[in-house]
């Protein structure tokens, strides 16, 4: 089934018809409507096919997903938290575009290589000399 274009950012738009939605019977509270009516929404996003994302997306969005990705790669997630079928449909793609969102972020920046201050040196060995000077007074008794 396709539905309306997810926009991202100004970069990122998923086309509607990469997103597969579902309704199935949720569980928990609601009373007789759960049990009438279809209320939780299971979106599916298959992210190694999709023309919207470059690579690097690509490879992050993989390694956010976890569990919730099948071995093809489609992403599903699954949206019960409300009683309505259309705050669950939002409440999925609301989902769907934080994780994006996070796997575009850029990368860190480079860790910058320094060296130990010389006040920072000599602590360390004054404190590795008394760990040393501790230690030798554990042995036995010299001389006796």
């Amino acid at each position: 089934m396709a539905s309306d274009p997810l926009y991202i950012n100004d970069r990122i738009t998923i086309a509607g018809w990469e997103l597969t939605e579902q309704f199935v019977l949720a569980g928990g509270p609601g009373g007789q409507n759960v049990n009438k009516v279809s209320t939780s929404v299971q979106l599916f996003f298959n992210i190694p096919n999709s023309p919207s994302l470059n690579e690097r997306v690509k490879v992050n969005a993989v390694k956010l997903a976890g569990k919730r990705l099948s071995k093809e790669g489609v992403l599903m997630i699954e949206a019960s938290r409300f009683r309505s079928q259309d705050r669950n449909r939002e409440d999925a793609r609301d989902r769907l575009k934080d994780l994006i969102l996070e796997a575009a972020k850029p990368p860190p920046p480079p860790r910058k290589k320094t060296k130990p201050t010389k006040g920072s040196i000599e602590r360390r060995l004054k404190e590795k000399s008394g760990r040393a000077e501790v230690k030798k007074m554990r042995g036995r008794p010299f001389g006796d």
